[in-house]
């Protein structure tokens, strides 16, 4: 298929409701408004094409960028690539559940989500922590150096509310994922989520958010979730 055909495809499975609810969420037009769950029959017959997801990605239109990130060879791509993807995710839903998670699934995501957790930009910050998550959440404990990520947990008890909204919301889960992914620091995170205490993030029109990783992680914690990992970043 050809970004013609694919783009015909995503626009007759937009839905209004759907388009709304992501314009509620920070995304601009164009869009069709395509659920996440409709993509998968598509990506089946695609499988990775990284041409293919770069012309998608280059549309700007925001179902055809998610849909890139389904579709692309994160092993293909390159530092500077992850930049450009960067620079042209203009809200969360791109930054972290797109550019973070592709690069969760390279040999480089730590030493770029490092770089962009100290850039001080909103969303490059936002997309570090969040490849921190995608990581911790899928690979095992013995590939991260654990006096890094209890500075980090530091890093986040001092700088948290003083973040933007969507670091912020980024900061909180990574308190959570380190606290049932990463059993080593099970009892710093569950420390640090108790200082922190309530995190509220602001979400432009909509109503703020609460969130509290510490009641967060003990609920997991009561299901038996500790230590819990995926066998795949993306779902």
């Amino acid at each position: 298929m050809d970004l013609e055909m694919v783009m015909q495809e995503l626009e007759s499975l937009g839905k209004e409701r759907i388009k709304k609810t992501y314009l509620n969420n920070g995304a601009h037009e164009p869009l069709f408004g395509v659920a996440t769950g409709e993509m998968k029959p598509l990506a089946k017959k695609i499988k990775k094409n990284q041409p293919l997801a770069e012309q998608l990605y280059a549309t700007g239109n925001y179902d055809a960028m998610y849909f890139a990130g389904i579709i692309v060879d994160p092993m293909a791509m390159t530092e500077a690539d992850f930049e450009r993807w960067m620079d042209a995710a203009y809200f969360y839903m791109l930054s972290d559940f797109v550019v973070a998670v592709t690069l969760a699934e390279t040999d480089m995501a730590q030493a770029v989500a490092d770089k962009w957790i100290a850039s001080g930009e909103e969303l490059r910050m936002s997309a570090g922590w969040s490849c921190y998550c995608w990581l911790l959440g899928n690979r095992p404990d013995g590939e991260f150096t654990l006096s890094k990520l209890a500075r980090m947990l530091e890093q986040v008890e001092k700088t948290i509310h003083d973040s933007p909204d969507r670091t912020k919301s980024a900061m909180n889960t990574f308190i959570y994922t380190v606290g049932i992914s990463y059993v080593p620091l099970h009892e710093q995170a569950v420390e640090t989520a108790k200082a922190v205490g309530q995190v509220e993030v602001r979400r432009g029109k909509k109503k703020s958010s609460l969130a509290l990783a510490s009641e967060k992680i003990q609920k997991d914690v009561d299901r038996g979730q500790l230590g819990f990992k995926r066998k795949h970043v993306r779902c």
